[in-house]
């Protein structure tokens, strides 16, 4: 559960960042395992995640919304760069690296939230014909939780742009899901 003043996050001050782990990990873990069905995976994510967050906590800025936003805007850029990458280069990574060490209870609880978080991926699915632009906000606001002023900050865009991408998503997914509904009802027609 957040904190009711989210911690900024600290520039040289291990024992600060360690408070902004705690009061982001739920929501980090919760972004990352609504986008992938691996625990192993979900798990490496959210520690790269905090790893980039880590280093680029001189970007922060106080002015430019809330440490969760900030936190979105890494956990959107780091999943982005992972499937961006060539099944060449995963597979490389994945002979050195390995994979990190979950125990039973870890991978338990992991398997728990990618299980609760599947009706939200397919969700996701049936969006996926949505231009980026338009499933990013969606994404954000939708699964995630962000305001639309959150959303344009995470990814660098004005309010009003997001407003109306979000409008456009919308839209579409209800045409989309009329049609399907319709499609489905003239199926169950030509059955009885």
């Amino acid at each position: 559960m957040p904190a009711e003043h989210p911690t900024a996050p600290p520039l040289r001050d291990p024992d600060g960042f360690a408070v902004f782990y705690e009061q982001q990990f739920d929501n980090v873990l919760g972004f990352v395992t609504r986008r992938v069905d691996s625990p192993h995976l979900a798990a490496d994510l959210t520690a790269d995640i905090f790893v980039a967050a880590l280093e680029n906590a001189h970007t922060y800025d106080t002015r430019r919304g809330a440490p969760a936003a900030w936190v979105y805007g890494i956990s959107r850029n780091v999943i982005s760069a992972h499937f961006r990458g060539s099944a060449r280069e995963q597979h490389a990574v994945a002979r050195i690296a390995g994979r990190r060490l979950l125990d039973d209870q870890d991978l338990s609880a992991i398997e728990g939230r990618i299980d609760a978080a599947r009706a939200a991926r397919q969700m996701a699915a049936a969006h996926a014909a949505l231009p980026d632009p338009l499933r990013e906000v969606l994404d954000l606001v939708a699964l995630d939780g962000l305001t639309t002023r959150e959303a344009a900050q995470a990814l660098g865009i004005g309010s009003a742009a997001a407003r109306v991408r979000l409008h456009r998503a919308r839209k579409a997914l209800r045409s989309a899901q009329q049609t399907r509904t319709d499609h489905r009802e003239a199926v169950l027609e030509a059955t009885q």
